[in-house]
């Protein structure tokens, strides 16, 4: 086991305060002029903001009580915004249902919810559906002292300034949008909310709204550096907080030739988002960090391989599960190490690792080399069963034609990666496909390999059989 990271100082909220940090009125009464929400060429104060929530507040009365989750298809709209405003209000916990959830989906969510009825954690914030550490989704129920506490630490790294702008381009109804919403909130601050994420569009949003942090997943920032070659850092942006997947170092390579602040996050919807970040002095020169380092009251361990988080910002529990206990610690699910000063490396989830003929190999791990490779843009590793070694390492990927060669391919992974780790077969693909959170779908990618022919397709006398056969 490894010693855990970071410092665990009591909670200085107390629950009055956590309340008035996450409310409206509040936010209203102390800052009532200061811009609270951005939308297109619409400015709302907090003032405002607060009135609108107490319309909703009033349409809200008769279809909500106390404790019970609310099912809310989050849209990010100003209803939505302000719906969540007075649910918070109402000490109402929110069931945050994705718009790209399927009827079927949805319905098994809210049925689990209406089993669970009124919470018992008088505290519950919100409830977020998340695959949990079992691949099986299960609704993570937030507290407001969590939020705040997650609030505060992201604060301790950023800090805040008077004109802080935090556009907010990913689902609100996922712990990374939220968490914008909540922080905001909790410092008085503003965000600004778009619709949806343009990769060809978001320069110019980041001008529009003189947004100063914006937090991207990888495939966000690879298609927005792809759609404007030219595009650099403006001076008012101060950090792109990077997040929900691993970011490969070539990304990381050219948002650093860009001029663009960079800070890597690690985090997990239990967590009420990110628990690790980059340092915020780091920002321009992130790689070699890792995820970064615990932040303010965050503790990371690893025992068995396995990252543990304990800390104020945890959640209550999973609903219709027992509840964590007081100071436990949480098992992420994640394997990785932590260097001798203090930085978290994170490997892969445990349903990721594949174990061939005995040896652990990590889709992290191949995806940096195969990246690093002239002639691959993006690369996916994972799983395929495998009578003999239990199951043979496979690669999806997205390759320049013009510069992709064969023989090199062999002879790099040869030179980098030791022949257990060495990718079995190949499969050459337009677009490696993410899951709504942003992160590779490798059960998607693992499907497309049992439906396609017994030979993957590649290249023309393309073979890595011979040089990766484990040994």
């Amino acid at each position: 086991m490894t010693a855990p990271v970071g410092e665990a100082p009591e909670a200085s909220f107390t629950r009055t305060k956590v309340s008035e940090a996450l409310s409206i009125f509040a936010a209203a009464r102390d800052a009532a002029d200061a811009i609270g929400l951005r939308m297109g060429e619409q400015r709302f104060t907090y003032a405002e903001l607060a009135d609108l929530t107490r319309s909703r507040l009033h349409s809200l009365e008769p279809q909500t009580r106390d404790g019970t989750p609310f099912p809310l298809t989050a849209v990010n709209s100003l209803e939505t915004v302000v719906t969540l405003y007075a649910l918070l209000e109402r000490r109402v916990p929110p069931l945050l249902l994705h718009p790209r959830l399927t009827a079927s989906e949805r319905a098994a969510q809210v049925q689990a919810a209406t089993r669970a009825g009124r919470i018992a954690h008088a505290d519950a914030a919100a409830v977020i559906y998340t695959s949990g550490t079992t691949g099986h989704p299960r609704g993570a129920v937030l507290t407001r002292a969590a939020l705040v506490a997650s609030a505060q630490a992201s604060a301790a790294n950023l800090g805040w300034r008077d004109d802080d702008c935090w556009l907010l381009c990913m689902s609100l109804a996922r712990v990374g949008g939220l968490s914008i919403l909540t922080r905001s909130l909790v410092a008085r601050r503003a965000f600004a909310l778009v619709s949806r994420f343009d990769a060809g569009g978001l320069p110019a949003l980041i001008d529009r709204h003189r947004a100063t942090l914006v937090s991207l997943v990888p495939t966000m920032l690879s298609l927005a550096l792809d759609a404007h070659p030219a595009w650099a850092a403006p001076t008012h942006l101060r950090a792109i907080l990077l997040g929900g997947a691993a970011a490969s170092a070539p990304l990381l390579q050219r948002a650093q030739q860009r001029g663009l602040p960079i800070i890597i996050t690690y985090g997990l919807t239990e967590a009420c988002s990110q628990v690790v970040a980059t340092p915020y002095e780091m920002r321009f020169s992130p790689t070699g960090e890792g995820a970064g380092k615990p932040l303010a009251e965050a503790q990371i361990r690893i025992v068995d391989g396995r990252i543990q988080v304990r800390g104020p910002m945890l959640m209550a529990g999973y609903l219709n599960e027992p509840a964590l206990e007081r100071d436990a610690w949480f098992d992420t699910g994640d394997l990785g190490e932590i260097d001798a000063r203090g930085c978290l490396h994170v490997h892969a989830r445990v349903a990721d690792l594949i174990i061939t003929g005995g040896e652990n190999v990590y889709p992290a791990e191949v995806e940096r080399v195969l990246e690093s490779c002239p002639g691959v843009i993006a690369a996916a590793v994972f799983g395929v069963a495998d009578p003999t070694w239990g199951q043979r390492v496979t690669a999806a990927l997205v390759a320049d034609a013009a510069s992709f060669d064969n023989t090199a391919l062999r002879e790099y992974l040869s030179a980098h990666l030791s022949a257990s780790k060495r990718p079995r077969d190949l499969y050459f693909v337009d677009r490696l496909p993410h899951t709504a959170a942003g992160k590779i779908d490798r059960a998607a990618l693992a499907r497309m390999c049992r439906q396609s022919p017994v030979s993957p397709t590649a290249p023309a006398g393309f073979d890595l059989t011979a040089s990766t056969v484990p040994r």
